[in-house]
């Protein structure tokens, strides 16, 4: 399939997309003997890219899978703490993985992980405006809360937005949100009074949990991909 230049070039790891707009201007790329212009696209299994005379390694088929993350578990690939990290859910995994984006240690949910770049930046950046969405169990006035929440919160120097806050039960929340700050569920509870005793991330983007059991990971399906890609 035909992608952009600048995609091709950051997902082989030659460069940054923008970096790759450079080196076509300045007459670095070529496609099939060519010289590259901006705009050209190539399919990395059909057509030769060359960087400076160096051909772009061949298509290689990339890896994107869901795990429903337990609590007790970082978000990273090793750690100096010697807390254990997802990548000890994934062991059996056939390729090197990482995590996108954070769910943090006492959190639990929808995590993807993959070898992707260039999805791994699409999703987290946030201007792309991804949206999460997480289910909440908190202690406290949910009621006084909820226009707190629904509102621009300043906390730790920030401003933290909610894109959605409803009310599904007694104790509970849904909270959807597509900045992606540390904590940021968290902390806008906390400062809207209320004490998180659980929070489970349920959706990111298209995608949804399911059924999929705490601890386990499956490949996204085809369909789910492209959903992603849109």
């Amino acid at each position: 399939m035909e992608e952009r230049l600048q995609k091709l070039l950051s997902a082989a790891g030659v460069c940054s997309r923008r970096q790759a707009e450079a080196y076509i201007q300045a007459g670095r790329v070529t496609v099939n003997g060519r010289t590259a212009r901006l705009g050209g696209k190539a399919d990395p299994d059909r057509d030769r890219v060359e960087v400076d005379g160096v051909p772009l390694s061949a298509g290689k088929r990339r890896t994107y899978i869901m795990l429903n993350k337990p609590r007790g578990y970082v978000t990273t690939l090793s750690d100096e703490k010697g807390r254990r990290a997802v990548t000890e859910l994934v062991a059996d995994c056939p390729a090197r993985v990482w995590p996108v984006g954070r769910l943090d240690m006492d959190s639990e949910g929808l995590l993807l992980l993959t070898d992707d770049g260039a999805l791994t930046q699409r999703l987290t950046h946030p201007s792309h405006r991804v949206e999460k969405e997480y289910q909440v169990w908190a202690g406290g006035d949910i009621d006084r809360a909820l226009p707190i929440l629904r509102a621009p919160v300043a906390e730790g120097g920030e401003v933290l937005i909610a894109d959605r806050v409803e009310r599904t039960g007694e104790r509970s929340l849904a909270v959807v949100i597509h900045q992606g700050k540390n904590r940021q569920v968290r902390r806008m509870c906390a400062a809207a009074g209320l004490t998180v005793e659980r929070l489970r991330r349920v959706r990111e983007g298209p995608l949804r949990l399911g059924g999929l059991k705490a601890g386990q990971w499956r490949p996204l399906t085809a369909a789910e991909l492209a959903a992603l890609q849109e």
